[in-house]
């Protein structure tokens, strides 16, 4: 694994762990760690941009009370598994 997918990895991790509130680092460092290590390069470049959405939007998208259409489809997964996702 290159250095700098490791890097992406950390930086990832590190911005799930600290959000704001207890609440959402649980969730989001849960539900980082469950997709991780199945994700390829190109959905680490994504998971990278949606762990820095803010709390609020990312509760949003997990309520599905959000309208916005995404023309990613990597993005589109991710939203998906993060709705999908049970702590």
């Amino acid at each position: 694994m290159s250095e700098n997918k490791e890097d992406l990895k950390n930086k990832i991790i590190y911005r799930a762990s600290y959000r704001g509130t207890k609440e959402m680092d649980t969730l989001m460092l849960s539900f980082v760690d469950n997709i991780l290590k199945d994700i390829s390069d190109i959905s680490l470049e994504i998971l990278d941009e949606f762990v820095n959405f803010d709390d609020e939007k990312l509760m949003s998208i997990k309520k599905k009370e959000t309208t916005e259409q995404y023309k990613n489809n990597e993005m589109k997964n991710i939203i998906e598994k993060f709705q999908k996702f049970k702590l």
